[in-house]
C-alpha cells in the first residue's frame, strides 16, 4: 500500500485487505523504506517481502529478504547477504524460500531458510533464472537464459540436476560469447560479456551501456540483443560498470551520486580490456546506450574522443532538467542534490564534443 510523504514522495507498506468488509491492517511499516514483493506462504502461516531502503545523496538503496509470521514481527533475513533479492517464492511445504538474485553478470536461483536467513545457491552456471514456480518434492520450474539463449522452461530437481522441457529451437547465433575481465586503476575488476562475429578476422567494437542503472547486462533480450550488430561485422561488448547489481553493495556505491566518476572510468578500464583481445580492432570503435545508458555515453562523448561515433538513444542530458521533471522525480531527488548534478550533467561538456553523435529520442523514457 503506497503511503504518502513529503512533497509527492510515497513509500510501501505491507496491509491485510478484508476481502468481505474491505477493511485494511498495516502488517509492516517502516520509515525510510519500501516494503514490497509480498509472498504468502503455501500454510498461511508467514509472508515474505523484500525490503528496501531509502537512498541519500551519498548511500544507495539495500535489498533485503524478510519474513514475517503473523502474529509476530518480521525478520530481516538476509543483512548479512551482499546481494539483492529480486523475486520471492516459498517451496509447496512452506519450509524454505527461493528467491533470484544478480550475481556476476548471472541470475541464479538461491533457497534461503525462512528462520535462519541461512542461504544456499541452487544453480551454478552461465544462465539467469526468472519465473520460478515450486513443485512438490523440491522440484523447482523456471525460464533460464543467457547471451546465447534465449529464454526456455527447465525443471530443476533438488539433486541441482537441470532438465530442458520441449520448447521452440533456439535462433541460429551469427558469432560466439565469451567473457572480459577488467581491472581498474585502484584494483576493482570490472566484467563484460563480448559477442565476437564469425570467422577469425579483427572486428570492429561496438560499447553498449546498459540503462538502469541498477542493473546487469545477464539475460537474454529480444530488444537490447547484441546479435543484431553482431551478425552486421560487429563485436559488440556489454559491460557492469560501477551502479551494476550483482557484485555487492560496495560495488553499486561505487557510483552513487558520482556517475561521471567510476562508472565512466570501468567503461573506459573495460573498453581497453576489449580492445587487447586478438579479433577486436581497436582503432574502430563506436559507444551506444539508452536511457542511463544514454546518458553514460552523452558523458563520454565530452570527455573523450577515442570513439569514431556515438549513438544515445532516451539519454540523460541535462540533469537540473531531468530531476525535477522525470516520473518518479522522489526518488531521483535522494541521490540527485543540485552540487550532484552540476558535477555530473553531460550538457555541461558540450563545447567539449567532437565525436559525431546520432540522437534518438522520443516519449517513452521519461
Amino acid at each position: 500500500w503506497k503511503v504518502p510523504g513529503p512533497g509527492a514522495a510515497i513509500r510501501s507498506t505491507l496491509v491485510r485487505i478484508d476481502r468481505a468488509t474491505g477493511a485494511r491492517t498495516t502488517l509492516a511499516a517502516e520509515r525510510g523504506v519500501d516494503l514490497e514483493h509480498p509472498v504468502i506462504s503455501p500454510d498461511r502461516a508467514a509472508v515474505a517481502f523484500t525490503r528496501e531502503t531509502h537512498s541519500t545523496p551519498t548511500e544507495p538503496p539495500r535489498i533485503t529478504l524478510c519474513c514475517m509470521r503473523f502474529g509476530d514481527d518480521p525478520v530481516e533475513l538476509t543483512a548479512d547477504w551482499d546481494r539483492w533479492p529480486a523475486s520471492v517464492a516459498w517451496s509447496t511445504d512452506s519450509s524454505t524460500l527461493i528467491v533470484t538474485a544478480d550475481d556476476g553478470g548471472r541470475g541464479p536461483i538461491f533457497a534461503v531458510d525462512p528462520t535462519t536467513g541461512a542461504v544456499t545457491r541452487r544453480t551454478d552456471d552461465d544462465y539467469t533464472y526468472t519465473d520460478v514456480r515450486a513443485a512438490p518434492g523440491g522440484v523447482l520450474y523456471a525460464l533460464r537464459s543467457s547471451y546465447s539463449v534465449p529464454p526456455h522452461p527447465v525443471r530443476i530437481d533438488p539433486d541441482g540436476t537441470i532438465a530442458e522441457l520441449p520448447c521452440m529451437a533456439a535462433p541460429q547465433l551469427p558469432g560466439s560469447l565469451t567473457e572480459v575481465v577488467a581491472t581498474t586503476a585502484d584494483g576493482t575488476q570490472v566484467r563484460s560479456w563480448l559477442t565476437l562475429p564469425a570467422g577469425d578476422e579483427r572486428t570492429p567494437l561496438v560499447l553498449w551501456v546498459h540503462g538502469g542503472p541498477l542493473g546487469s547486462w545477464n539475460s537474454w533480450h529480444w530488444r537490447w540483443n547484441p546479435w543484431l550488430l553482431t551478425a552486421q561485422g560487429y563485436a559488440v561488448l556489454m559491460p557492469d560498470p560501477g551502479l551494476s547489481t550483482g557484485y555487492g553493495q560496495d560495488f553499486i556505491a561505487r557510483g552513487w551520486g558520482a556517475w561521471g566518476a567510476e562508472p565512466y572510468t570501468d567503461l573506459m578500464a573495460a573498453t581497453d580490456a576489449a580492445c587487447a583481445h586478438p579479433r577486436i580492432d581497436g582503432s574502430r570503435t563506436a559507444a551506444m546506450g539508452g536511457s542511463f545508458g544514454g546518458y553514460m555515453v552523452n558523458w563520454i562523448a565530452g570527455h573523450t574522443d577515442r570513439f569514431d561515433a556515438i549513438v544515445t538513444h532516451a539519454g540523460l542530458w541535462a540533469l537540473d532538467q531531468f530531476g525535477p521533471t522525470t516520473d518518479g522525480a522522489y526518488w531521483w531527488d535522494r541521490e540527485m542534490t543540485t552540487e550532484m548534478a552540476q558535477r555530473n550533467s553531460p550538457h555541461l561538456f558540450v563545447a567539449e564534443i567532437t565525436t559525431p553523435m546520432l540522437v534518438i529520442h522520443g516519449d517513452k523514457d521519461y
